[in-house]
C-alpha cells in the first residue's frame, strides 16, 4: 500500500511540474515612469528617462521532490536583456545559493534540495540584474516568493485522546455522546489533503459518527446498562475526504452507559410503519402508537413527544386522554418526490413518577415511527417561476415573446401540454405552443392602448387534463416611437393693438403618447406655409416654445385673427412630426395692457381675489340681505298692528253692548250719544218740542229725555241705510279675516229694524197716559224677563187704580 501511495504522489508531482513548465513563472512588464527603481540611482537613468523594471509573480515548488535532477522553479528576465550574455542574474535571500540556484545568463531558477511544506511554507528571495562588465544594476532589486506546494504526506491524528464519554441507557436514536476531532498537518487551503472525514471501525452496531463534525451518536434506542455498561468504539479519521489514496488515523473511544430507572414505559415495538398519501392536509392523523407500562392506576398515564428535529418539523404527536395513545398527525405538507420515508422518534413519559426515583428523572421510552409517503398524481409545476416577459410593440404577429416551462413532479414524468386561459386574454392577443410553451403574439400590439397584459398560462398532463397548474404571467409592451407629438391644447392667444415687438404672447407645450427611455425631446419651428412676418417662434430647449410679436402695433379693422401653424418634431427614432395651429386674436387693451374687447367678443378679465376678500364680500352681501328682510318684517308687523288696533276698537265698542242691562231703570250703562251724534235727529227734536203736553208724565220734560237717552220712534222719514251698510261691511271683514275669533253675540241697541211685528220693549214712551199695551206676555220669555214683566205688571196696576 505504501508503494501505491508513493506512486500516486509521484504522479501528482509530475503533473504539477508539467503545469509549471508550461506556465510563465517569470512575468515581466515594461512600465514607463518613476517608482520602480530607487530615486537618484545613476544606474537607472539614461538620457533623462527612468529605465523599465520588472514585476514578479509568485513561484511554486512541489514538496517532497525525490528526482535526481534539480527541480525547475521558474525564470527571471529583464527587458534590457538582448540575449548576448551581457547581463548577469543573481538572487539572494532564504535558501539562495543552497536550496535555490540561478543560471546567471538565462535567469533559470532550480531547487536542489527536497522541501517539506510542514516545516516551511514559503521562501522570500530578491533578484538582481547587473551588467556583467561594470557590475552595475540594470534593474531595481525586486523581491519575490517561492511557495512550497503541498502534497498529501501527513495522516490525520487525534491529539486530545484518550476519549471517554457517557450516555444514559435507553437514550433515543441519534443521541449525541461526544465529539472527537482529528487534525491534519497538510495545507487546508490546497486540495483535499487536509479534508478529514470520520467513520466507525468497531461498534457501529450501537453508535454512529457524523462524517463531518465527528459527533458520536447512538444508533439504537435499547442501550441497557444492566446488560452492558461500557462500549469500546474505534473511530477512524481519513483525509482526502475519504477518497482512495487518502491517509487515515484512528482512536479508541470509551463510552460508559449510565444508569436510569429500570421500569420506564415500554413500547411493544421499537419501530412502527405507517403510510399516508402526499396530498394529506395538515392535521391528518397518520396512526397511533402506545407504550405499555407494568404499573397500574395513574402511573400508566402517558405523555408523548417527538424527539428528533426532522420529526418535530414535519409531524406532531398528541396524547389521547381516554386510550393513552400517541396520535401522530401531519404538521407540514408532505412531498413524495422530495422524501419518500420519514423517520420519527416518539418518546413516552409517565406523568406521575414514584418519589423514590425523582432524582433519576422521569420514566420514558422511545420508539421509531417510519412514515412512508405514497405517491399521488400531481399537476405539473412551472420552473422557473419567473412571471415577467417583455416584447416590442412593433413586433410582428407570430413573434416569440418568451417560453414557459413546466415539469411533471411525479416519478412517471408525463409530458406536459400548455394553454392560455382565455378568460384572461379574451381578445386572443397572445397564443402559446401547446408542446413547447412558447408564447407568441396573436395580434398587433399597441403600447399606448395597453402597456401591460396579464395572462394566465395553464400546464396540464398530456393524458390527464384534470391535472392542471396555473401561472400568472405579466407581459410588458416596450415602447416604439409611433406617435407624433401634438400641441397640448388648441391654443388661443390675444395680442393688444398697441403691442410692441418682442412681447411674449403665448408659451407652447406639446404631448406625446410615446414614452422613450431617454425621455422626450421636442423641436419647434414655424411651418413653411406660415408665410408670417408678424410673429416669431423661439424654442426654449425645455420642450416648450414661446411666441413673440415681430412688429409694432396691429389693426383690428385690417385683420383681427392670425392663424400661426407650428411644426413640432420629436427625437425619434424615427423622428415624427405634426403641425398645430395657434389662433391669435387682435384685441383692444387699456393703458395697463388689460384686454377690453376682441371685436364683438368682450374679454372679461377677472382679477384674482384672495380667499379672505371673497369671504368679506360674501359677509357683506349676507348682511345686506338680513337688513332688507328685517326692514320688510318690521314694516309688515307695524301694518298688521295698526289694522288689529282698529279692529279691536270697533270690537270693544260692540262687545260693550253684549250685556243685558238693568232694565228701564238703568240709564247709565252706556252713553248712546256716541251713536246719536252720527245722525241728525234735529227733526225729531223739533217734533218733540212741539208735542202736546199731555203726552208726558207729570213733571217730565220729553225734550230733555230725548237728549239724555235715545229712543226708538217709528218715523218714515229716518234713513238707517248708513247703519246697515256699516254693519254689513264689518261683518264681511270679520268673515274674511280668519285670524280673529267669532263674535256670536254681535248686537246693537241702535234700532230694532223696520216693520218689527213686536212693539218696542223700551219704556221711553210709557209716560204717555194713553198707552194700553199689555206686558203680561213677558212672563213667558224666561227667567231673565220675569223681573221686567213684574215691573210692567205693577206699573199697569197703579195706572188702573189711578184712573179708577
Amino acid at each position: 500500500m505504501a508503494k501505491g501511495l508513493q506512486g500516486f504522489s509521484w504522479t501528482m508531482l509530475l503533473l504539477l511540474c508539467a503545469i509549471q513548465e508550461l506556465g510563465s513563472w517569470a512575468m515581466h512588464t515594461a512600465v514607463e515612469g518613476p517608482g520602480l527603481g530607487q530615486p537618484g540611482d545613476p544606474a537607472l537613468l539614461a538620457g533623462g528617462r527612468v529605465k523599465r523594471g520588472w514585476v514578479w509573480n509568485q513561484f511554486f515548488v512541489v514538496e517532497e521532490y525525490t528526482g535526481t535532477e534539480p527541480l525547475y522553479v521558474g525564470k527571471i528576465h529583464s527587458d534590457s536583456d538582448e540575449g548576448d550574455g551581457s547581463i548577469k542574474y543573481t538572487i539572494s535571500g532564504e535558501g539562495a545559493g543552497t536550496i535555490f540556484l540561478i543560471d546567471e545568463i538565462t535567469g533559470d531558477i532550480h531547487a536542489t534540495e527536497r522541501l517539506d511544506r510542514e516545516q516551511k511554507t514559503f521562501y522570500t528571495l530578491r533578484a538582481q540584474a547587473r551588467d556583467r562588465q561594470t557590475d552595475q544594476l540594470l534593474e531595481p532589486e525586486s523581491e519575490f516568493i517561492i511557495k512550497v506546494q503541498d502534497i498529501n504526506d501527513s495522516e490525520p491524528r487525534f491529539l486530545e485522546g484518550p476519549y471517554i464519554g457517557s450516555v444514559a441507557e435507553l437514550s433515543p436514536i441519534g443521541t449525541s455522546v461526544m465529539q472527537v476531532m482529528a487534525s491534519d498537518a497538510d495545507d487546508p487551503t490546497y486540495g483535499s489533503s487536509a479534508r478529514v472525514v470520520y467513520s466507525v471501525l468497531e461498534g457501529e452496531q450501537h453508535f454512529t459518527v457524523d462524517s463531518k463534525t465527528g459527533v458520536i451518536r447512538t444508533a439504537v434506542a435499547d442501550l441497557d446498562r444492566e446488560t452492558q455498561d461500557r462500549y469500546e468504539v474505534v473511530i477512524r479519521a481519513t483525509d482526502m475526504a475519504g477518497q482512495l489514496g487518502g491517509l487515515s488515523g484512528s482512536t479508541t473511544v470509551t463510552i460508559v452507559v449510565t444508569d436510569v430507572n429500570d421500569n420506564p414505559p415500554r413500547f411493544p415495538q421499537k419501530m412502527y410503519q405507517f403510510s399516508i398519501v402526499e396530498t394529506a392536509p395538515v392535521g391528518t392523523a397518520i396512526g397511533r402508537v402506545k407504550a405499555e407500562d407494568s404499573d397500574v392506576g395513574e402511573n400508566t398515564d402517558m405523555t408523548y413527544q417527538v424527539k428528533d428535529e426532522e420529526g418535530v418539523e414535519m409531524f406532531k404527536v398528541t396524547t389521547d386522554s381516554n386510550t393513552q395513545e400517541a396520535v401522530i398527525t401531519v404538521q407540514k405538507p408532505l412531498d413524495y418526490e422530495s422524501k419518500k420515508v420519514h423517520t420519527v422518534v416518539v418518546e413516552a413519559l409517565n406523568k406521575f413518577v414514584d418519589p423514590r426515583f425523582v432524582d433519576l428523572g422521569t420514566f420514558r421510552d422511545q420508539t421509531i415511527v417510519r412514515v412512508s409517503v405514497l405517491d399521488v398524481d400531481e399537476p405539473p409545476e412551472f420552473r422557473p417561476p419567473s412571471n415577467l416577459m417583455e416584447v416590442q410593440e412593433d413586433a410582428h404577429v407570430g413573434s416569440v415573446v418568451g417560453v414557459v416551462t413546466a415539469l411533471d413532479p411525479d416519478t412517471a414524468n408525463h409530458p406536459v401540454r400548455y394553454a392560455i386561459d382565455r378568460s384572461t386574454d379574451a381578445e386572443r392577443i397572445f397564443d402559446i405552443d401547446a408542446k413547447t410553451g412558447a408564447i407568441v403574439t396573436g395580434k398587433v400590439l399597441d403600447r399606448e392602448t395597453a402597456g401591460w397584459h396579464n395572462i394566465t398560462v395553464l400546464a396540464m398532463e398530456a393524458d390527464n387534463h384534470s391535472q392542471v397548474s396555473r401561472a400568472s404571467l405579466r407581459i410588458r409592451i416596450l415602447d416604439v416611437n409611433d406617435n407624433p407629438p401634438e400641441l397640448a391644447t388648441p391654443y388661443e392667444a390675444a395680442v393688444c393693438e398697441d403691442a410692441k415687438p418682442g412681447q411674449l404672447i403665448q408659451t407652447i407645450s406639446v404631448v406625446d403618447r410615446d414614452e422613450p427611455q431617454s425621455g422626450h425631446r421636442f423641436y419647434f419651428t414655424l411651418a413653411p406655409e406660415a408665410n408670417n412676418h408678424h410673429f416669431s417662434l423661439l424654442d426654449i430647449q425645455d420642450n416648450t416654445a414661446a411666441v413673440h410679436t415681430q412688429r409694432v402695433g396691429f389693426n383690428r379693422q385690417e385683420q383681427d385673427v392670425f392663424l400661426l401653424p407650428i411644426l413640432v418634431v420629436d427625437s425619434g427614432p424615427p423622428a415624427l412630426s405634426s403641425t398645430g395651429t395657434l389662433t391669435i386674436r387682435v384685441c383692444g387693451c387699456d393703458s395697463t395692457g388689460a384686454i377690453q374687447s376682441c371685436n364683438s367678443t368682450a374679454y372679461v378679465v377677472s382679477a384674482t381675489l384672495s380667499p379672505g376678500a371673497l369671504i368679506a364680500l360674501l359677509v357683506c352681501v349676507l348682511i345686506l340681505v338680513v337688513l332688507v328682510l328685517l326692514i320688510l318684517t318690521l314694516k309688515r308687523h307695524h301694518k298688521s298692528h295698526l289694522t288689529s288696533e282698529d279692529d279691536e276698537d270697533m270690537r270693544d265698542n260692540v262687545i260693550k253692548y253684549n250685556d243685558e242691562g238693568g232694565g228701564e231703570q238703568d240709564t247709565e250703562a252706556y252713553d248712546m250719544s256716541a251713536l246719536r251724534s252720527l245722525y241728525d235727529f234735529s227733526e225729531i227734536k223739533g217734533g218733540d218740542g212741539g208735542g202736546a203736553p199731555g203726552e208726558g208724565g207729570p213733571g217730565r220734560n220729553p225734550a230733555s229725555e230725548l237728549h239724555a237717552l235715545p229712543q226708538w220712534v217709528q218715523s218714515p222719514d229716518l234713513d238707517f241705510s248708513v247703519f246697515r251698510d256699516y254693519i254689513c261691511r264689518k261683518v264681511e271683514q270679520a268673515d274674511e279675516d280668519l285670524s280673529v275669533p267669532p263674535y256670536d253675540s254681535f248686537q246693537t241697541y241702535a234700532f230694532e229694524g223696520s216693520d218689527s211685528p213686536v212693539p218696542s220693549l223700551s219704556s221711553i214712551n210709557t209716560w204717555s197716559s194713553g198707552s194700553e199695551q199689555d206686558f203680561s206676555y213677558l212672563g213667558g220669555w224666561g227667567p231673565r224677563f220675569r223681573q221686567l214683566a213684574a215691573l210692567y205688571a205693577g206699573r199697569r196696576g197703579e195706572e188702573d187704580s189711578e184712573e179708577s
